[in-house]
């Protein structure tokens, strides 16, 4: 209730030149009663079954039509059953303003304040696991942006989920399927040039054009995407065409550097192959290279105009790598605490629903704060010193997510979650990613933390865990106690 369904289907509807329909509409077209006298006079059994009946018979009919849903449709078995023919799209809407739309008019079910709100966590749980797109909270002409997509699903492999991610400087869609790059590719127009690394071009072939770096942190330099953008100029692309990040982190940042450079700014897409880059990294829009001197010192924000997540590339990976990406995986379900947490401390293997409420955590964070203004620099829980061990040991004896690892620890020690950091130990250890680190001493770790590029004159801020889903950021710690921290975790 007060998603904002019967406005969506008209203007879909409109978009598509189709008819709309309204179950709730139809129900009380079809009875002569309003909703609110059935169930104040039959009760809600009665209503649900009446419900139930019109709207099989509007989706058993073989004309195109946008149909919106009452809130409670997706009870009914039938009725859910019935919608796997049918491209489903659940609009998302927050408790407070449901409430704000719904109550007082007269609906049976938005009469009390605890039970609406209990009944809204209850429906979203059977929503998510019925709808094939999803959209969060959005304007009325962002329907104009997110129709394209959403019809691009008939192309894609059955299963493939779409979510809409938003961000004050764009917005853009997120696919995920098995199988999904064999036959789709998001935009459909524009040539496409593809970036990628030496690893993923031993698995992968790459249709058209394209350029190849060197694998691994080392390439994510300047000389690297001059390299890049000179062979985008020779091959001649324009602002219609897009480039293609086919690879880890390091082939995002840097491909997605390179877009938005390059002319001043053109579209691409990230097509990411590690873990890391399907949890974390390829979401955001945050491009950029390293230099010597410090990690992600330059770069721009340049938002994706789609990112496409096929799971199944992941079977390509050595175990170290998937072992570093789950490393992303644990720091982001600190963060958002709940089921995904539940599912990481059981030890769960990182299967496609986890990387699906990995990617979800990451797009609400950054829908929020596209900047690390604020609530995005929670995203950093365990980079800041991550960071630095990864500068102080040349960008080479480290992955990304094993400096990750040892950088939670840190964070966890500062936090005084000792408990908690016990447990994070383990699951980390459990599948071998290192809790120490060698090749640097402490003092040099300490002092590139100084220079961390988000800190705002002489205090570089961090991130502290009260307990997982309760994660803060712009936190002042003390040198003493940031070198034990560190020395702690000195091999």
């Amino acid at each position: 209730m007060g998603a904002g369904k019967s406005s969506a289907a008209r203007h879909v509807a409109a978009a598509l030149g189709v008819a709309a329909f309204d179950s709730d509409r139809e129900v009380e077209r079809r009875t002569g009663e309003r909703i609110q006298t059935i169930f104040d006079r039959d009760g809600e059994a009665a209503f649900r079954a009446t419900e139930e009946r019109v709207i099989l018979e509007l989706l058993e009919r073989d004309d195109a039509r946008v149909v919106a849903l009452g809130g409670g449709a997706l009870a009914s078995e039938r009725v859910r059953a019935a919608l796997t023919a049918h491209t489903v799209v659940h609009l998302e809407v927050e408790p407070e303003t449901a409430w704000r739309r719904a109550s007082g008019r007269g609906r049976p079910l938005a009469r009390d304040r605890r039970a609406f709100e209990a009944l809204h966590a209850q429906r979203g749980r059977l929503y998510a696991t019925a709808a094939d797109a999803t959209i969060p909270p959005v304007d009325r002409s962002a329907w104009q942006r997110t129709l394209p997509a959403i019809r691009a699903l008939g192309a894609a492999p059955h299963g493939t989920r779409l979510v809409w991610a938003t961000a004050s400087s764009g917005d853009y869609p997120v696919f995920l399927g098995r199988g999904l790059w064999d036959t789709f590719f998001y935009p459909r127009d524009g040539r496409r040039f593809a970036v990628t690394d030496e690893n993923v071009a031993r698995h992968h072939r790459l249709a058209g054009e394209g350029h190849t770096i060197a694998a691994g942190e080392q390439s994510k330099t300047l000389a690297s995407a001059e390299q890049a953008l000179r062979a985008m100029a020779r091959a001649g692309l324009t602002r219609g065409d897009v480039v293609a990040a086919v690879g880890g982190g390091v082939v995002g940042d840097l491909a997605g550097f390179c877009a938005a450079t390059y002319q001043r700014g053109i579209r691409y897409v990230q097509m990411p192959t590690t873990l890391v880059a399907q949890v974390d990294s390829a979401y955001g829009g945050k491009t950029g290279v390293d230099l010597p001197e410090a990690k992600n010192y330059v770069g721009a924000y340049h938002q994706p105009s789609a990112v496409l997540v096929d799971p199944a590339v992941l079977e390509t990976l050595p175990a170290a790598e998937l072992a570093a990406g789950y490393a992303e995986v644990v720091k982001t379900a600190l963060i958002a605490g709940g089921e995904l947490w539940s599912r990481v401390r059981s030890r769960a293997d990182p299967d496609d629903e986890v990387i699906w409420q990995c990617l979800r955590t990451k797009l609400a964070v950054v829908a929020e704060d596209e900047r690390d203004a604020g609530r995005r620099q929670v995203l950093n829980l365990g980079h800041t010193v991550g960071h630095a061990i990864e500068v102080a040991t040349g960008y080479r004896r480290y992955r990304h997510g094993e400096a990750v690892a040892i950088g939670l620890l840190c964070a966890l020690r500062l936090s005084g979650a000792d408990e908690l950091r016990e447990e994070v130990a383990e699951l980390l250890a459990s599948c071998g990613l290192p809790l120490r680190f060698e090749g640097a001493e402490v003092d040099e770790v300490v002092g590139l933390v100084a220079r961390d590029k988000k800190r705002r004159g002489d205090a570089v801020p961090f991130v502290l865990v009260e307990a997982p889903g309760r994660v803060t950021p712009d936190h002042v710690v003390a040198e003493s106690d940031l070198r034990a921290a560190v020395a702690e975790v000195r091999g």
